[in-house]
């Protein structure tokens, strides 16, 4: 199941009267760029004041209950004053700690409005330790210096720039050194907050000669990653599965026999290999090896092979026998293999030459099962996509075109939700190559690859039709 998560982010440079810092809005921006490439819905706030923050806050707050994670950070100025911690805005008064602290925003008050919340998990995160001119003005003594330990209510983790007590500098680069160390770590696959925060603080303490220590508190009781493998996801088939070429093909039965043929870029050996295939045999099978069926199946298909693109274009019939359920680890696995490789990673570029006709499957009730479980698991890359192939709507796009003095159209913008998105192909982007012919139904197919939406949910509208000549700019490209 995928998990909801949300977090506000917090940052603020533009401190009044020699308190400003150069770093927190870049660390809050960039950290909110890497949060929404791990899943995350974000809500930012940079030089905020007082007022800022409590607005944002009540907003968390609302998504906080329709959420499983939330995760507060914080970049900036942060006080203790008399064991309390406040994280200071861009209308604190550092005239002295009284006015400070009227001014300021308790810590509290989010840690008590995040345990208030029904999501399970709650992380906070904060390099807000940074030396304050005013704070050292005021002749505190040491004890009184960063954030104080504070009580981390159940289910919460908490992670601080520094030990309790001490103070760090603002980074020397674009970030501080606390969110640089994060962020060299934080999309490492598979590893539980607990290590990865270990990771940081020797990163940290590496950049900063030893000079600056940051510092946890838990009380989760369960595992949480930033980045989860697509192995664990999923959990309906085995990670050998997921990564195919480490699957063993050993039990000797027909299916793996057929699965080791397809495999062979031979269409030879792949299309007998497709004729061999019984309902019979496939009702027996394991999950996992009608998974791996299935995405072997497509890459037949794409490698030309006739019998695997006919089992495609007639699955509804050739499983018409076949339990439900095992002809789902068929489809599923044919669904999967468009978008990841055989180590069970998301592809750089989508195998889609047969992508249409498996998502014209989409129509059969039947088989709506397997539409959800790969939008469920694309929704963790919803960054690569327009909309989420599997629970895709009608859309349209515009295609804008000018004419030549031949009467051939020239396209020159394709429109989505009022953005043009055809820009020049990675690589290609001080290349002006001309254009090629293209007709209007290879066009549309393209548009419908590259953009990863099924052609029978995209209408593409234009002002040439199929009878007109239609040229299209090389190098370029519509994909996300």
């Amino acid at each position: 199941m995928q998990r909801k998560l949300s977090a506000l982010v917090v940052g603020i440079s533009a401190y009044p009267d020699g308190a400003a810092l150069k770093n927190p809005v870049n660390d809050a921006n960039d950290v909110t760029e890497a949060l929404k490439e791990l899943g995350f819905n974000v809500l930012t706030v940079t030089d905020a004041s007082t007022e800022d923050i409590d607005r944002g806050l009540e907003a968390f707050k609302d998504s906080l209950n329709i959420s499983d994670v939330g995760l507060f950070y914080f970049a900036g100025h942060g006080m203790q004053i008399k064991g309390e911690n406040y994280l200071n805005t861009v209308d604190t008064s550092f005239f002295d700690e009284i006015s400070a602290k009227h001014s300021s925003f308790p810590l509290n008050q989010i840690i008590d409005t995040m345990d208030s919340c029904s999501n399970s998990t709650n992380i906070i995160v904060l390099d807000a330790c940074r030396n304050n001119p005013f704070v050292r003005a005021w002749n505190r003594g040491p004890e009184q210096s960063g954030l104080a330990s504070v009580y981390t209510p159940r289910g919460t983790f908490m992670a601080f720039a520094t030990s309790p007590g001490e103070v760090a500098k603002d980074g020397v680069g674009r970030n501080g050194s606390f969110t640089d160390a994060l962020l060299t770590h934080i999309n490492t696959q598979d590893v539980p907050i607990e290590d990865l925060f270990k990771r940081v603080r020797n990163t940290l303490s590496a950049r900063t000669s030893g000079s600056q220590t940051s510092w946890e508190h838990t009380s989760l009781s369960g595992d949480f990653f930033f980045n989860m493998s697509v192995g664990r996801i999923i959990d309906e088939y085995s990670s050998e599965s997921i990564a195919d070429s480490i699957y063993m093909l050993t039990s000797g039965d027909n299916i793996d026999k057929i699965i080791k043929d397809l495999k062979v870029s031979d269409w030879y050996t792949q299309n007998p290999a497709i004729g061999r295939l019984t309902a019979k045999e496939m009702n027996a099978a394991a999950d996992d090896a009608l998974f791996v069926l299935g995405r072997n199946i497509y890459q037949a298909s794409c490698g030309s092979a006739n019998s695997a693109t006919n089992f495609i274009e007639n699955f509804q019939d050739r499983v018409l026998e076949v339990n439900e359920g095992k002809s789902k680890c068929i489809l599923d696995g044919m669904l999967f293999e468009i978008f990841f490789n055989s180590k069970g990673e998301l592809r750089s570029d989508f195998k889609t030459s047969k992508f249409n006709l498996v998502f014209s499957l989409k129509s059969y009730a039947r088989f709506s099962g397997s539409f959800d479980f790969i939008a469920e698991i694309l929704l963790k890359y919803q960054s690569r996509f327009y909309l989420i192939p599997g629970k895709t709507r009608d859309v349209s796009v515009d295609v804008i075109s000018d004419r030549n003095d031949e009467g051939e159209h020239i396209v020159k913008e394709i429109h989505f939700q009022g953005f043009n998105i055809l820009r020049k192909n990675d690589g290609n982007e001080d290349l002006d190559w001309g254009a090629y012919p293209i007709k209007y139904n290879k066009l549309a197919k393209v548009i419908s690859e590259e953009m990863v939406i099924p052609s029978d949910h995209l209408v593409v509208a234009a002002s040439f039709t199929g009878k007109d000549k239609v040229l299209f700019p090389y190098g370029m490209t519509v994909r996300k």
